[in-house]
């Protein structure tokens, strides 16, 4: 075999390994485990591929060279380092930008044959269309390719191990962090690296004392020299191809289309056989590859298992209900009050000597009730789980008593899973997404993004948000400049450039920078789009920014009737106009004192009378909302985060689009400013978030909220009217999601541990074999009674230690509402109930086999 021949070979099967398995990475993670498994299964289905390879060459065995230099030519243009398939290196995806603006027809036919796999982005109807090339794909999240190495520094060597790191579930933000672990052979230094948790931080002070004490002297500054050359290693971001064997066989097609009709040569039989050759061993390796993908999507777009549910409700909701006030006093008598009550004074809403015995008090007549001032006081269930039903028996229609949802998860596959619950049942979707910054900076979220990347990740999420909406629905996204272009493109795509609403300008936080080549930022963009054009819209007021006037009481076109009666008298308007206000309205200003006649003013009527005096009305103290949002701070100090919307912000955003009552949604929560806004707005929301500050930050704000909370908009006078000190209280569920990683790292392929077994079955595809559909560990939560005939599950053996909420869980699924909670079964809202002791394996299918 010549040299050049076995370079290509080798160099395909380099490829084919880096496109299926990706780069190495270390640590502990769903996805390791994954890789391990790919890893594994690549080494014996390789085995067969070559072989099919050589018996196809057993008829052309001079087409070897050709073949393998064609097969490495495709698919290592769509490598990449975390073992996504997209475009990376094909020039199929330039090209596009070449040819849009050819003019002759018959190359605008070529390009729309030659983009047909980009969802034809390019036709002759479209002047502008966005493009980006990871279209195709759903967002995972973006991490660093962690490997241990060695670094030498200052002629010190330093050994990074990051063998048992925990890597990121979702796409929320870790910093690395550093601890000695010993010195290894040669007196080299060795560094445990993790991933850091609740704000820990590495103790160079700590390293080095180690270090004197094992008697190695090293200054901070090359340790820190080292840890900042560890830290380069490179970020990746994670996809998963919607469908791996359609793109990747119509980008065959097109790469083949290309060579056919690119060669000026007739075709002999025997060249097309070679041809064709090449194209069945392609789509074996496509199918070979497509399966893992198929596989990973398939545990992507499944609905996830709720966790670690409680319930967040006053004291207020819990005695108004019949036979409340005993539960209630069956609550301060429980052993879990002294945590409860801890927890009120560290939210500031007791004082510290509170006991908890002035809670309830009694009437003139000896009945009980609650204090007027501690009655707003929220009770959290999960200090309570021993009677926490007997709290929620209180309630029949439950999810139509509650008043908010908080879902800690990554947000794709939250929307995913309660779509069936909450399906067009959203009338406002408020969202602030990590903008595409070039640096963290002091966020609680990863916001380095490439483009491409930033745009799938709000693509897959906002697409999921519009099902969601109501046909009256509308959804607001703020950006900054470092995205605003996409961002209206895409929402275009989405929703339909005809849903456009407006692009409201809203104030950033006021930072002046010396020294900036330009001008320094000052506003963000807010784009509003609604679902329909028949949206829901109530106009908003500012305060008038300059004096009050007197304005001539005349608009341009004509309206009937004409006429008016102003302040006793009948006045027609001047010809081509109308007057601006109907008869109810004018009586309303004249009763304000805001309408007069100037009678130095004169004016032909439309009757082509002479009239003296002119109808003017006085403007308002408030005067109609435009695009312009300026005249109000856009983000606020409340919680200390760092990137918190203002309430007053939020305010004009929920009350423009919705009613009390209606239900608001924030995807990308944060601080928790939209559900606290919509809180006191008396709306229900829906909020999610993914980070560890839901439990430190978000949690906490929503609980002050329900007891009162003065900030924010509390102190608008007309907020005032409807949530204040005697009219406060809620009731509001929040629980955790199943996660992607959750179920990649604990998923037990069984075929994987002998793959060779795939082989022995001559009707079986190998290249399309469904090697993941058994999975030893869900197996295991199902238990056969032959006796009865029945199939149990146990779900506690899936996640150990997490409470399965099977309510919720299958309310999500099902899209059915939680109508009663007891000790023994669930009830939804059709009627129908699910026993905790008799669960039914049908109903949790989509949850388990996912096939």
């Amino acid at each position: 075999m010549s040299e050049s021949i076995q370079n290509f070979e080798t160099k395909f099967w380099q490829a084919l390994e880096n496109l299926f398995v990706g780069a190495e990475i270390e640590g502990k993670s769903g996805y390791v485990n994954l890789l391990k498994a790919k890893s594994k299964y690549f080494s014996v289905i390789k085995e067969k591929l070559m072989g099919d390879i050589e018996g196809a060459l057993v008829v052309f065995p001079d087409f070897r060279e050709e073949l393998y230099t064609k097969l490495y030519s495709f698919f290592h243009r769509y490598f990449s380092e975390s073992g996504s398939i997209y475009f990376s290196y094909t020039p199929l995806y330039y090209n596009v930008y070449e040819r849009v603006y050819e003019d002759e027809k018959e190359k605008w036919k070529r390009v729309e044959a030659y983009d047909h796999s980009f969802e034809r982005v390019i036709s002759d109807k479209e002047d502008v269309s966005l493009f980006w090339k990871t279209h195709m794909l759903y967002y995972v999240k973006t991490d660093r390719i962690i490997r241990s190495m060695t670094v030498e520094v200052d002629g010190v060597k330093f050994f990074f191990d990051a063998s048992s790191i925990e890597l990121k579930k979702g796409n929320e933000k870790k910093e690395t962090i550093y601890s000695f672990e010993k010195v290894g052979k040669g007196g080299t230094i060795v560094l445990k690296v993790i991933y850091a948790e609740n704000g820990r931080k590495t103790k160079a002070n700590e390293i080095l004392k180690q270090l004197k004490a094992n008697g190695i002297r090293v200054s901070e500054e090359t340790l820190n020299k080292a840890i900042r050359t560890f830290e380069k290693q490179a970020e990746v971001d994670y996809f998963i191809s919607k469908d791996a064997s359609k793109f990747l066989k119509e980008q065959f097609d097109l790469w083949m289309y290309q060579y056919i009709f690119s060669q000026d040569t007739n075709w002999s039989e025997k060249r097309i056989k070679e041809l064709q050759v090449l194209k069945r061993i392609a789509y074996k390796v496509i199918d070979f590859i497509s399966q893992f993908e198929d596989e990973l999507r398939k545990i992507w777009e499944k609905p996830r298992f709720a966790f670690n549910s409680n319930y967040v409700i006053t004291l207020d909701r819990i005695a108004s209900r019949e036979g409340g006030i005993e539960v209630v006093e069956k609550i301060l008598r429980h052993g879990g009050l002294k945590e409860q009550m801890k927890e009120w004074k560290d939210l500031g809403i007791v004082k510290s000597d509170f006991q908890g015995i002035e809670i309830i008090e009694e009437d003139p007549d000896g009945k009980k009730k609650l204090s007027e001032d501690y009655k707003f006081l929220p009770v959290d269930t999960k200090y309570f789980k021993d009677i926490e039903v007997e709290i929620l028996a209180l309630f029949d229609n439950l999810d139509h008593q509650l008043d908010g949802w908080l879902i800690k998860s990554e947000n794709w596959q939250a929307l995913n899973t309660i779509l069936p619950k909450f399906k067009e049942k959203v009338q406002t979707i408020y969202i602030d997404p990590p903008f595409n910054k070039e640096q963290d900076a002091d966020y609680y979220y990863t916001v380095k993004f490439k483009d491409s990347t930033w745009i799938t990740m709000l693509e897959n999420r906002i697409s999921l948000g519009k099902e969601l909406l109501n046909k009256r629905g509308s959804i607001f996204v703020r950006c900054d400049y470092n995205g605003n272009m996409y961002v209206r493109l895409l929402m275009n795509k989405v929703f339909g450039e005809e849903n456009f609403r407006n692009e409201i300008v809203v104030n950033r936080t006021k930072k002046i920078f010396a020294g900036v080549r330009g001008y320094n930022v000052a506003t963000d963009s807010l784009f509003f789009y609604s679902k329909d054009s028949d949206f829901y819209f109530v106009p908003q007021y500012k305060q008038r920014e300059g004096k009050q006037k007197w304005i001539n009481m005349h608009s341009p076109g004509e309206r009937r009737p004409p006429e008016r009666i102003i302040l006793g008298r009948l006045f027609y308007p001047p010809k081509g106009r109308h007057w601006t206000f109907v008869q109810e309205r004018i009586a309303e200003l004249e009763r304000q004192g805001r309408i007069r006649i100037y009678e130095e003013a004169e004016y032909i009527d439309m009757l082509g009378n002479k009239v003296q005096g002119m109808p003017q009305y006085l403007t308002g103290e408030m005067e109609l909302l435009d695009s312009s949002w300026t005249d109000i701070p856009g983000y606020s100090q409340i919680c200390g985060f760092p990137t918190e919307n203002s309430e007053i912000l939020l305010k004009r955003v929920i009350e423009s689009t919705s009613k009390e009552g209606d239900l608001v949604m924030d995807f990308f929560l944060g601080s928790g400013t939209t559900t606290a806004v919509a809180h006191k707005l008396k709306r229900k929301w829906i909020g999610v978030e993914m980070g560890e500050h839901f439990y430190t930050v978000v949690l906490p704000r929503m609980k002050k909220v329900l007891f009162y909370d003065k900030s924010g908009i509390s102190k608008e006078k007309d907020v005032k009217e409807r949530y204040n000190e005697k009219n406060a209280g809620g009731f509001f569920k929040y629980y955790e999601l199943e996660q992607y990683e959750d179920i990649l790292r604990t998923v037990d392929y069984q075929d994987v541990e002998n793959p060779k077994g795939l082989f022995d079955i001559p009707e079986l595809d190998v290249y399309q074999a469904k090697i993941f559909l058994a999975d030893k560990k869900l197996l295991r939560a199902v238990e056969i009674d032959r006796e009865n005939n029945k199939v149990r599950l146990n779900l506690g053996a899936l996640y150990p230690g997490k409470n399965v909420d099977v309510a919720e869980t299958l309310s999500n699924v099902t899209g059915k509402g939680i109508k009663k909670i007891t000790m023994d079964y669930v009830e939804f809202d059709n009627g129908s109930r699910e026993y905790f002791d008799d669960l039914d394996y049908k109903e949790f299918k989509p949850l388990l086999w996912w096939e």
